[in-house]
């Protein structure tokens, strides 16, 4: 039983808990069983928080009562160690905050424990949440439960090697130009990094650039993420950016299927992409052809012009680096490669940074013009699945690039602040996840999750649980 209630969704969960058909109690013991069993092969859970036992009996309580009960009540999540949680240990990766316990929780931890939620654990990161892969000197590396020769991702590699593992049915991590949607798509789970502000960051560190920088929801299952999103949005009076009131209608969309258009597109713009991934975005296309959608062959110019990657670049290295000097003040002993790498990166000059600036909004037109005639836009994640730890250089589709060139088709959302969804479609040969990526307009979450919904309803991927 213990571990058929570590493969059920966080709203299926939440439905049994509420029917009595299992207890709160049974649903976090077969979860910290599971923590037992996988994490030390994963090293994805890096805290387990001391209370989870105590507020999951204190919820039997409640459900007992015939009291009304939130939406995630006594469903267990997980939380990306860069996101506060009052009272348990919040470390972000790396020696420097070695023993750091908040004393509040961030806006979106408090929000989910609003909904009934049960802090169950804190999970693993880069350094700072920056790169590409979860590794660090205070808490090691995490694996990817599809082969442990593999990463998960970063910076959620974590939370999304933990979902995805059973040891969790839902989490939060946080996405600066990757770091949700990525490890989704490298351990095939579905995650949302939403418009731009609909979910405040307060609590998180590092904010700098704030305008990059989001949260968002990480899970098993379409209806989790809309669940968990339809809970997390809003403004909180603090995060100046969380300005919106507008909620989620849990990916009911405003038109029909035979209303929707929608384009695909693997490039030019984003880099290149293996073929097994682009034949994977065109086969979700080709699905949702077969449900009566309108679906196209697109490009977007404005990617063409100016490649979002090196936009990016030019802009965030000036805000970060600050950031990183005063956090590493005293502690030059203590820094990973990722913070030394990012300490030596050239300042932008102002010419570049203005230029950049520039950029993003034509950016920001170019995909404005896309959706006066678009619902939404598929897109690869990744351009490959996931791949061994410390490779540094890929050979894709005959083109040889860095690390970093991974970001190309994510990374035009964080310089834009479109919402964008990961979700698993397709199979490698060697038997890893691949992901899409649906994009919508500004605000258009409810739409991004109808097309998701209507993709993971004729998907042909079965195996969605890993064999540890």
């Amino acid at each position: 039983m213990a571990h058929q209630i570590t493969r059920l969704d966080a709203t299926k969960i939440a439905e049994l808990i509420r029917t009595r058909e299992i207890s709160p109690v049974e649903v976090m013991q077969a979860h910290l069983d599971r923590i037992g069993a996988v994490n030390p092969k994963i090293n994805a859970i890096v805290t387990v928080a001391e209370g989870a036992l105590d507020a999951a009996r204190a919820a039997e309580v409640a459900v007992m009562a015939g009291g009304k009960l939130g939406p995630l009540h006594g469903v267990p999540f997980t939380v990306k160690d860069s996101i506060d949680t009052a009272w348990v240990l919040t470390q972000r990766g790396s020696p420097i905050f070695r023993g750091r316990v908040p004393d509040q929780d961030a806006t979106s931890v408090a929000r989910m424990k609003n909904a009934g939620g049960i802090l169950l654990a804190k999970t693993n990161l880069p350094e700072f949440s920056y790169w590409i892969e979860s590794d660090n000197l205070l808490s090691g590396r995490s694996n990817n439960p599809w082969d442990m020769s593999r990463t998960p991702g970063g910076s959620s590699g974590g939370e999304s090697a933990a979902i995805a593992a059973g040891m969790s049915p839902l989490g939060l991590g946080t996405d600066l130009a990757i770091s949700v949607r990525g490890p989704a798509a490298q351990t095939g789970i579905t995650s949302m990094k939403a418009t731009h502000g609909r979910v405040p960051m307060t609590g998180i560190w590092p904010r700098a650039p704030r305008r990059f920088w989001h949260v968002g929801p990480m899970a098993r299952s379409v209806r989790d993420v809309a669940l968990a999103f339809s809970q997390l949005a809003g403004p909180d009076g603090q995060d100046a950016f969380a300005t919106s009131t507008a909620r989620s209608d849990s990916g009911v969309g405003q038109r029909t299927v035979g209303q929707l258009r929608v384009g695909w597109m693997v490039g030019p713009g984003f880099g290149p992409v293996d073929p097994e991934v682009a034949a994977t975005v065109k086969a979700a296309a080709e699905a949702l052809k077969g449900l009566g959608v309108l679906v196209e062959h697109v490009g977007i110019p404005a990617l063409e012009r100016d490649f979002a990657l090196d936009v990016f670049n030019r802009l965030h290295v000036m805000e970060m680096k600050p950031a990183f000097q005063e956090a590493m003040a005293g502690h030059e002993g203590e820094m990973y490669k990722m913070a030394r790498t990012m300490l030596s990166l050239p300042d932008t000059s102002m010419k570049d940074y203005i230029e950049a600036e520039q950029a993003a909004e034509r950016l920001r037109d170019g995909y404005a013009d896309y959706f006066t005639r678009y619902d939404a836009l598929i897109t690869h994640v990744l351009p490959i699945p996931a791949h061994k730890h410390g490779v540094e250089e890929f050979n894709i589709d005959g083109q040889t690039v860095d690390a970093t060139y991974l970001q190309g088709a994510t990374v035009p959302l964080n310089v834009t602040g479109l919402p964008g969804l990961a979700m698993r479609f397709g199979t490698s040969q060697e038997g890893l996840p691949i992901n899409v990526q649906i994009v919508g307009a500004w605000q258009a979450e409810s739409t991004i999750l109808h097309v998701a919904s209507l993709l993971e309803g004729v998907s042909l991927v079965r195996d969605l649980h890993p064999d540890i």
